[in-house]
C-alpha cells in the first residue's frame, strides 16, 4: 500500500457510517481517494457536512442515502441509485447494526426481527446486489463488519450473537463462490469499541444483569479484552483499508479478530 491514493477511481459503500466505526472506516476510504456512499441515520444538517468534509478528503464524490437497513426495498433503491450517480460500487462495507440487550424468555420478538433484519439480511442484501458488477469487472472487495460475537457468545445478547455467527457464516459462503473472480469477502470481528452502539450496551447490560455501568465496563466488558482497554475505531478501521488493497488479494472469506486478546482466550 506504497500509494496512499490506491484506491482512487473505486467506489465503496459503507452501511451505518454517519457515526462510530462506519465512519471511521469511510474516513479512511476517503484518505485513500476513494469516491463514497454513506448510509444512516442524524441529523440532515450534520449528515450534509460529513458529505462536504469526506468529499474534500477524498476528492471524489460523496453523497448519502437514508435507506432503512431493516428494508429490502430501500436497500436496493440505495445500491441501484448508488451505482447510477457514482458509478458501480466496488468496495462494500457491511457495518450497520443495532444491539438490545435482554434474557431470550424476555427478550421483545420486534427487537429480535429488527437486529436479524439490520446486522445479517441487510448484507445479504447489499451483497447480491453489489457481486454482479464486481463479477463484471473481475475485481471487488466486501468488508463485513462482524464483531468477537460472531466467535464468542455472551448472556443475554442471543440476536446479536445469532446474527453476527450468521454474518461470520454468510461472508465465507460469498468468499467461495466468488473465489476466482478477482473479489475478495472478508469479515472483521472487532471487540468492545469505543463507540456510541457500545456506550448503550453497558446501560442496556447494567439494566440486565443489576449492577452499575462502572462495573459493566470494568468488569464485563474489558474483563473479555486481555489488553484491557477498548479498541479504537481507527484500528479497525486500518484493518479495512488494508483488505482492500492488492496485498490483500489472497486472503477472503477470513474472519479477522481485532479484539484486544478476547478470542485467544
Amino acid at each position: 500500500m506504497s500509494d496512499d491514493r490506491f484506491l482512487a477511481g473505486r467506489h465503496a459503500l459503507v452501511t451505518g457510517s454517519t457515526s462510530g466505526i462506519g465512519l471511521g472506516i469511510a474516513r479512511a476510504l476517503a484518505q485513500r481517494g476513494c469516491a463514497l456512499t454513506l448510509n444512516g441515520f442524524g441529523d440532515a444538517n450534520d449528515i450534509a457536512r460529513l458529505v462536504a468534509e469526506l468529499a474534500e478528503i477524498s476528492g471524489a464524490a460523496t453523497a448519502h442515502h437514508g435507506a432503512d437497513m431493516r428494508d429490502p426495498v430501500q436497500i436496493e433503491a440505495m445500491m441501484r441509485g448508488a451505482a447510477d450517480e457514482r458509478g458501480p460500487v466496488n468496495v462494500l462495507v457491511n457495518n450497520a447494526g443495532i444491539q438490545h440487550v435482554a434474557p431470550i424468555d424476555q427478550f421483545p420478538v420486534d427487537r429480535w426481527d429488527a437486529i436479524l433484519a439490520v446486522n445479517l439480511s441487510s448484507s445479504f442484501h447489499t451483497l447480491r446486489l453489489a457481486l454482479p458488477s464486481m463479477v463484471a469487472s473481475k475485481w471487488g472487495r466486501v468488508v463485513n463488519v462482524a464483531s468477537a460475537h460472531a466467535l464468542r457468545a455472551s448472556p443475554y445478547k442471543s440476536a446479536y450473537v445469532a446474527a453476527k455467527h450468521g454474518v461470520a457464516g454468510l461472508t465465507k459462503t460469498a468468499a467461495l463462490e466468488v473465489a476466482e473472480t478477482g473479489i475478495t469477502v472478508n469479515a472483521i470481528a472487532p471487540g468492545y469499541v469505543e463507540t456510541p452502539l457500545v456506550t448503550g450496551q453497558v446501560a442496556d447490560t447494567a439494566k440486565a444483569r443489576g449492577i452499575t455501568e462502572e462495573e459493566v465496563l470494568r468488569d464485563v466488558m474489558l474483563l473479555a479484552q486481555p489488553t484491557r482497554r477498548l479498541v479504537a475505531i481507527e484500528e479497525v478501521a486500518e484493518l479495512a483499508v488494508f483488505l482492500c488493497s492488492d496485498a490483500a488479494a489472497s486472503i477472503t472469506g477470513a474472519v479477522l479478530p481485532v479484539d484486544g486478546g478476547w478470542t485467544a482466550k
